[in-house]
């Protein structure tokens, strides 16, 4: 990432707007207009605790559905294609395909590197591509939630604990997508998929047994 901004500067700086990086730049904030104009559409029904979007079975089902859409990428695609071939269209499908995560249940890695690799990327080269794509939309996410507690006047040591938080938050978040793009790079998606499915089934188990509401 701090690779493809300082080209993408650079490029701005010689006044090449043709460039590569530069233009991948501009196709990864474009790609983010998708889930921020669909979250603000349904930011009452996705914030209210009653809303159907945040019943137990909809995690389940949602869970279940990833899973098998996951497992038929993996059947089906070439995995073949790598970033430095990406289109300005790959990347709005992917971005579009963010939206998914709005809903509980769907991660918005699990829905990106879905869609990236049914367009035929690498597996490795497509939790890149989601983890760049992914970028400007968890910022604005995070900025937007900054400024909310600003308005509620946070005091000092809750601004402090959230800091702390954000430096652990992103450690971590690097370190999982380096583990991700390496075990990618060996073996295929299929431990995912079959995890998201069994949790799926557990969660929708629980819901009809009563013992998870």
């Amino acid at each position: 990432m701090r690779h493809l901004a300082a080209d993408s500067l650079a490029a701005i700086a010689r006044g090449q707007f043709r460039d590569r990086d530069l233009r991948f730049s501009l196709w990864i904030i474009l790609a983010t207009i998708p889930i921020g104009i669909a979250g603000l559409l349904l930011a009452k029904l996705l914030n209210t605790c009653n809303s159907p979007l945040r019943n137990v079975s909809v995690i389940g089902w949602a869970c279940v559905v990833m899973a098998l859409l996951l497992g038929l990428v993996e059947i089906l695609a070439r995995h073949r294609r790598t970033i430095d071939n990406a289109s300005f269209v790959d990347a709005m499908l992917i971005g579009i395909a963010q939206i998914g995560a709005l809903i509980p249940g769907v991660s918005r890695s699990g829905s990106t590197l879905t869609a990236a690799l049914a367009l035929g990327f690498k597996r490795d080269e497509a939790a890149r591509l989601s983890f760049l794509l992914g970028l400007p939309a968890i910022a604005l996410a995070g900025l937007k939630e900054i400024w909310e507690l600003y308005k509620i006047h946070l005091d000092g040591r809750g601004w402090s604990v959230l800091l702390l938080g954000l430096i652990v938050a992103s450690i971590s978040a690097f370190f999982a997508i380096w583990g991700l793009m390496r075990i990618l790079q060996q073996f295929s998606t299929w431990p995912f998929a079959i995890y998201r499915f069994m949790l799926g089934v557990v969660i929708l188990v629980g819901v009809a047994t009563g013992w998870l509401v």
